[in-house]
This record gives C-alpha cells, sequence and structure tokens, in this order.
C-alpha cells in the first residue's frame, strides 16, 4: 500500500464516526431525551424518519436536522432549583434541571424566536424565547430530588417558579401551568 493511499484511508475512517454530527459534539452515549429543530444553529442528527421516530411522526413533527440531548447532555447544563406549588396535589414541591434558555443556547438558538414545546401526550404550548428567559423557565429533570419518570411528569417538564411570578401569581392554582408541559420531548424553533 502506497504512503499516500494510506493516509487518505486514515482520514476518511476518522471521519467515519462522527458523518452526519456536527464536529464539535461529541456523539451521544445515551437514548435521546429532548429534540430541539427549527431554528438551530447545530445539528447532531438528520431527519425525521418515518419507520423509527413513530411518536414525532404522530404528532406531525417534521424536520431535516435536528439537536438531540440525552440524560448526559442535560446534566452537564448548570441546574437551577426553584419551588412551586403544583395543581395536581397543592404541594410545594422542588423541581430542578437547566434553564430552557440554556438548553436552547447549546442548540445553538439565537434571536427573537417562538417555541413549539410539544409533550408526550401531543399538548403544544407556543412560547416566545423572551417570555422563558424572563420567567426563567427551566427544563425540570427532577423533583424533590428525584428524577422525573416518563409516565409520570417525565422525563422532562419545562415550568417556572409560578408562586413567585407576578404573571402568575395570583391566579387560581389550575390556571398557573398552562405554558408548562410535562412530558416535554420536543422543542420546534421558529420564527418570531
Amino acid at each position: 500500500m502506497d504512503k499516500r493511499h494510506f493516509l487518505g484511508s486514515a482520514a476518511l475512517a476518522g471521519l467515519w464516526p462522527v458523518a452526519g454530527v456536527s464536529a464539535a459534539e461529541p456523539a451521544r452515549g445515551g437514548p435521546g431525551l429532548l429534540t430541539v429543530s427549527g431554528m438551530v444553529g447545530k445539528t447532531n442528527r438528520g431527519p425525521v424518519d418515518p419507520a423509527l421516530d413513530q411518536l414525532m411522526v404522530k404528532h406531525g413533527v417534521k424536520f431535516d436536522r435536528a439537536y438531540v440531548l440525552d440524560a448526559e447532555a442535560l446534566g452537564r447544563l448548570p441546574a437551577v432549583g426553584i419551588k412551586a406549588t403544583l395543581e395536581y396535589d397543592a404541594r410545594l414541591h422542588a423541581l430542578a434541571g437547566p434553564l430552557l434558555a440554556s438548553v436552547l443556547e447549546v442548540a445553538g438558538v439565537t434571536g427573537d424566536v417562538i417555541l413549539g414545546l410539544r409533550a408526550v401526550d401531543g399538548y403544544v404550548v407556543p412560547l416566545r424565547l423572551a417570555d422563558a428567559r424572563s420567567w426563567r423557565m427551566i427544563v425540570a429533570t427532577e423533583m424533590d430530588g428525584k428524577p422525573l419518570a416518563l409516565g409520570g411528569l417525565g422525563p422532562q417538564w419545562a415550568i417556572y417558579e409560578a408562586d413567585t411570578l407576578a404573571a402568575f401569581k395570583d391566579k387560581p392554582l389550575k390556571e398557573r401551568f398552562a405554558l408548562c408541559p410535562w412530558g416535554l420531548y420536543s422543542i420546534e424553533v421558529s420564527r418570531a
């Protein structure tokens, strides 16, 4: 084998593991838990697969490229703790997870955009990124020190501290969290 052929083959082999993944982003180690699509500046996955992305297909989610975070990626972001009296049991709970704005920053989302926060049950909340920032909305991954479970309120829950925010604190408890989808799995980013 000549030296030029060997070096060319070695260079191509070095690119193989990251095909379709942004060069700056390592491949995910665990299953994708949160997919950010639309106006993203970074990507690490290709289009919706009609055979394998059944929930997205059922909910009409479409994209050519997206940024997916697994539990490890979400865990690397600085966690923020909040306390909120929840409508489900009228008790104060401690929730923790990264700021929603920080999650979007990792995916390269910038500017004045609209977010479509989508839950596993199909519930979609349109929300301006500016509002999510001003309310310090988090992507909660745990409640009362325990991971949020799929089948419960998790694995992620977009939520704010409704007890202290002027826009929500005086509303009846059942009306405070309409903009907070639990079971969050997809965020579609579009122009405002």
